[in-house]
């Protein structure tokens, strides 16, 4: 990786783009992903860089949401494995439950190698490899699924995804956690609850909320969640970019 000055005022973007570039190079990361990445960094600047008082409430909200699952289930992709691979395997510990792997330009090869990377990071419980289901109407290898991950879950964590997987699972009658730095995407208006905010600051919020909620009374969690409200969220999140960009001029 290029050798990057912390002093670099820009330190923390460009970390992250050379972590998804060392992805490609290492084939876990697709080369598509790298536009992605640039498409990220951009709605990030817009909300300047930093985790939003919009973010935080879903972030809790999606706590709350982990913590009263029966079956939670965390997927993983190229550029979450490149970004936040061991911020995923510690969330995943926290709640006791699996990472799968779910890729759109799937290959075995990849698969593997992001399930090795997990494994490394320290992951209990890597799945993927071997799906045996099918997540009803996707027409594609996004489809797959493992029951006793994603397929059975009741909630499913999905950073970085795109609009008709977390359709397609909310179809099925899951509950929807997404981390998507746009508000106005497909994902982030199709989700139960949206995280609008860097998956790199939001895995390690997000971590730190389930352990701070993980002994609260069940009534509590279910009013956190029963309070929440994605599309005034999403609002917000709109108007955060607008403010900040009045702010600069």
């Amino acid at each position: 990786m290029t050798d990057i000055p912390v002093s670099h005022p820009r330190y923390a973007s460009l970390v992250a783009r050379e972590r998804v570039a060392e992805g490609v190079r290492r084939g876990y990361t697709s080369t598509q992903g790298l536009i992605a990445q640039g498409r990220g960094e951009c709605f990030d600047y817009l909300i300047g860089e930093k985790t939003t008082p919009a973010a935080l409430q879903a972030i809790r909200a999606a706590a709350a949401m982990l913590l009263l699952a029966e079956r939670p289930a965390l997927s993983v992709n190229g550029n979450v494995a490149a970004l936040a691979a061991e911020e995923m395997v510690d969330l995943a510990a926290a709640l006791k439950v699996p990472l799968e792997v779910n890729l759109f330009h799937r290959s075995e090869e990849r698969v593997a190698k992001i399930a090795d990377l997990l494994r490394e990071k320290g992951a209990a419980q890597v799945l993927g490899e071997r799906p045996d289901a099918s997540v009803p109407g996707l027409d594609h290898a996004r489809a797959l699924a493992t029951r006793g991950g994603i397929y059975d879950a009741d909630v499913v964590l999905i950073p970085l995804e795109d609009g008709d997987r977390c359709e397609a699972l909310v179809a099925m009658g899951k509950k929807v956690i997404a981390i998507d730095l746009n508000p106005l995407s497909r994902t982030a208006r199709k989700a139960t609850v949206s995280i609008v905010d860097n998956i790199v600051r939001a895995v390690p919020l997000l971590t730190e909320q389930v352990r701070k909620h993980s002994v609260a009374p069940r009534a509590e969690l279910e009013a956190m969640v029963r309070d929440y409200d994605n599309e005034k969220v999403l609002r917000g999140g709109v108007r955060e970019i607008k403010e900040h960009l009045e702010g600069q001029f």
